[in-house]
């Protein structure tokens, strides 16, 4: 099946800047759509943004104009580029990616990523 291995999480002051990275492995597959999640504690975990393979893309309201997703097709690799960061964004932020993975034949699948914490401090 297909593993995410995501890094780039860490502390940062707000205003600052994080950029998350996910690296998918695991055979032939497709990414046909990468998002990341996010979630605190007692919290369910929230979208954060989504792109897929046709070029379109989705942001929670609250980081829209400050997020931006983007992949690699090369490297299997998405990444999430965090500016003007907020105290509200610390969460711990997971990778998503779904697609067509070929075993013989081709199935779907859905993978998530471990996760990875930011911090955000006043």
């Amino acid at each position: 099946q297909v593993q995410l291995v995501e890094s780039g999480g860490g502390l940062v002051q707000a205003g600052g800047s994080l950029t998350l990275s996910c690296a998918a492995s695991g055979g032939a597959f497709t990414l046909d759509v990468m998002g990341w999640y996010r979630q605190t504690p007692g919290k369910q975990r929230e979208l954060v943004a989504r792109s897929t393979d046709s070029g379109s893309t989705e942001y929670a309201e609250s980081v829209k104009g400050r997020f931006t997703i983007s992949g690699n097709n090369a490297k299997n690799t998405v990444y999430l580029q965090m500016n003007s960061l907020e105290p509200e964004d610390t969460a711990v932020y997971y990778c998503y990616v779904n697609g067509l993975y070929s075993d013989i034949i081709y199935r779907t699948y859905e993978s998530w990523g471990q996760g990875t914490k930011g911090t955000v401090s006043y």
